[in-house]
């Protein structure tokens, strides 16, 4: 028998994708299974238009058959088969696929989309085989033709015998290497992974026999293994049905069926789009954040089909990055695939359907914030700080799409506001939208600077997330409205005309602020009267863009720069401990020094931060007991 050379050209394109396109073996069952749908969706559309043919669908489906001890894989399909030219034709020249002629002679838009499109899947089939054989039987034919190759050596044609239209791959699975095994293909568990993972909403039953055990009839201890006809496939993908047929159960357990999480979703998204670019997607919002959600590991992404075959695990170009907790599929037919149909070319559809997810889940979680506030609020407390990297990140580019969604704990609701509520709420002499930043809720609460505007009535927001004040300073201004640290060097609030911090009481304590700063040298930038205490002696303020929690904060990061905010030591001289200072400046400068030296540790004790000499602190308070 003559053995038939591929073509110079063909030879080299085979080697390089055996070699190089696929970079998983596995999916070498995807697209052989995949060509077995082709092969069934071209009867259907064959009798669209030809009378002499009738399609039952319940007749047509996709066996796959394991031959361990022979170190045999079957694939088997009742759809169209090929004739002797068509075998020659479509596996003598990789990358002319019959399944694209097919679709241009017949010019279809409707009914079932062709999924190979490239001509190179059926040679995957190399990846895993040392030997392919093919054996296939065209509808209205009685001859059957046997097509075998061993790789880039060439291929024969002949004559045999087949009961049936259809065609059946025989694959001789290569021996085991001492790089890699190949028994894996030899595996009911691992081929039936496979095609769950790839090919489990292709239209046809995949049919396995499949072996289990039982209890033998009358034993009570003794099993017996039992091998059945089971499909493996679920065919109808839920994404396709229609929405009134579906209900909240059928979206929970599709979501556990998935692996998406060990929670239940808070919300799902279903989305049918028919236009530019048409689309199925199924999203889910999760309840909780996954263990390694905030870790360099985590892969965000939804999965990726092509007409119900599975293209991407994880499609990252799908989602924004602060949307990056979704979960869920998205299935097209429209999108431009590469070759191996592992990568997707970064083109206007994909974009498109990118621009119109982001859209749909900005949009579900403001209606839940709006209709369902307790379960925006669980939301948040697992993804809130999710949100706050999207604006912090890209230089506030996506600020506008997530500053409605931010929430904070309020001073005055006792709860977690927004930022339109705390607006709304503003009177018409506030100026400013007013933070404080802390370790907690309770700390910030005890802060000497938010003494004054608490006085006043006006609302602070708590931030207690590192990320918190990095983000807002990104924001700028919420409509219209700038934020403001209660710590701010200037809290943009007029003093009374009777107010003790007058320019006439700076006058008089100018000398005593300035021999301060002077025994602060390289500590503070400035000592002043301050504006802002009541009830307490001494706080911390800065002035510049880097807070003292941001100092905090960038100072803790492995490649710590040793960034340090610009300070001002503040002084209450309505306080007692103040007149014992300026009694001290008159009298006993080294009393003054030790009284300033405490009340700049306290400074540092009340703000969080290290003091450099604790030993010293310690002796200096047993000095004042005396």
């Amino acid at each position: 028998m003559e053995t038939k050379q591929f073509k110079a050209e063909s030879k080299r394109l085979l080697d390089l994708m055996i070699n190089s396109i696929y970079t998983h073996r596995e999916i070498f069952l995807r697209e052989l299974i995949s060509n077995a749908s082709d092969a069934i969706d071209k009867i259907y559309y064959k009798a669209l238009t030809d009378d002499s043919l009738s399609f039952e669908k319940d007749n047509y489906y996709i066996k796959v058959v394991l031959d361990k001890e022979n170190r045999i894989l079957r694939i088997i399909d009742t759809g169209i088969g090929m004739t002797k030219e068509e075998l020659d034709d479509n596996l003598g020249v990789i990358a002319k696929s019959g399944s694209l002629k097919f679709k241009k002679e017949t010019e279809l838009k409707d009914g079932y989309d062709i999924i190979g499109q490239f001509g190179v899947g059926f040679y995957s089939a190399f990846l895993v085989s040392d030997d392919v054989t093919v054996i296939s039987r065209a509808v209205g034919s009685d001859e059957a033709y046997k097509w075998q190759s061993k790789g880039v050596e060439g291929y024969t044609i002949e004559k045999c015998e087949k009961e049936s239209f259809g065609t059946e791959i025989i694959l001789k699975i290569k021996e085991n290497t001492e790089d890699e095994s190949f028994d894996e293909y030899l595996d009911e568990y691992r081929i039936k992974n496979i095609i769950k993972k790839y090919s489990d909403f292709i239209r046809y039953p995949i049919k396995m026999d499949i072996s289990s055990s039982r209890l033998k009839e009358g034993s009570e201890n003794e099993y017996e293994t039992i091998i059945e006809e089971q499909t493996i496939n679920s065919m109808v993908p839920i994404w396709r049905k229609n929405k009134n047929e579906l209900t909240k159960e059928d979206y929970d357990n599709f979501y556990s069926e998935k692996h998406y999480g060990f929670d239940k979703p808070i919300k799902h998204i279903h989305i049918s789009v028919d236009g530019a670019v048409s689309y199925n997607a199924i999203l889910f919002i999760p309840e909780r954040t996954p263990f390694d959600f905030y870790t360099k590991e985590y892969e965000k992404g939804l999965e990726l089909y092509s007409n119900g075959v599975m293209i991407m695990n994880k499609c990252p170009d799908l989602l924004p990055d602060y949307f990056g907790f979704v979960k869920g599929i998205v299935d097209s037919e429209d999108l431009s695939l590469n070759i191996s149909r592992e990568i997707l070319q970064h083109d206007r559809q994909l974009k498109l359907i990118a621009k119109n997810i982001k859209t749909k889940i900005k949009n579900e979680l403001e209606s839940i914030l709006k209709n369902e506030r307790d379960k925006f609020e669980e939301f948040y407390k697992s993804f809130g700080r999710q949100l706050k990297y999207g604006i912090y990140s890209d230089f506030g580019a996506n600020k506008e799409v997530l500053q409605d969604l931010l929430m904070f704990y309020s001073s005055k609701e006792k709860k977690m506001v927004t930022l339109g509520e705390y607006v709304s709420r503003m009177t018409e002499e506030q100026k400013f939208i007013y933070y404080a930043a802390g370790e907690s809720i309770e700390r910030i609460e005890k802060l000497p600077q938010t003494e004054l505007l608490l006085d006043k009535g006006y609302e602070i927001l708590y931030f207690t997330d590192d990320i918190d004040e990095f983000a807002i300073k990104t924001i700028m201004n919420y409509k219209d409205k700038q934020f403001k640290s209660v710590s701010s060097g200037d809290l943009g609030i007029e003093s009374d005309e009777n107010d003790e911090t007058s320019d006439t009481n700076k006058n008089e304590n100018k000398d005593l602020f300035e021999n301060m700063k002077n025994n602060l040298l390289n500590k503070v930038k400035d000592v002043r009267a301050s504006k802002r205490l009541k009830n307490h002696p001494v706080c911390l303020a800065n002035d510049g863009e880097v807070s003292i929690e941001m100092e905090k904060i960038l100072n803790s990061m492995p490649d710590n720069q040793n960034i340090k905010a610009d300070k001002i030591l503040e002084i209450n001289i309505n306080h007692p401990v103040f007149e014992s200072l300026k009694e001290a400046f008159k009298a006993d400068k080294d009393k003054f020094n030790l009284y300033t030296d405490i009340l700049y540790n306290q400074a540092l004790l009340i703000e969080g931060l290290s003091i450099s000499d604790p030993v010293e602190f310690t002796n200096n308070i047993c000095k004042i007991m005396k």
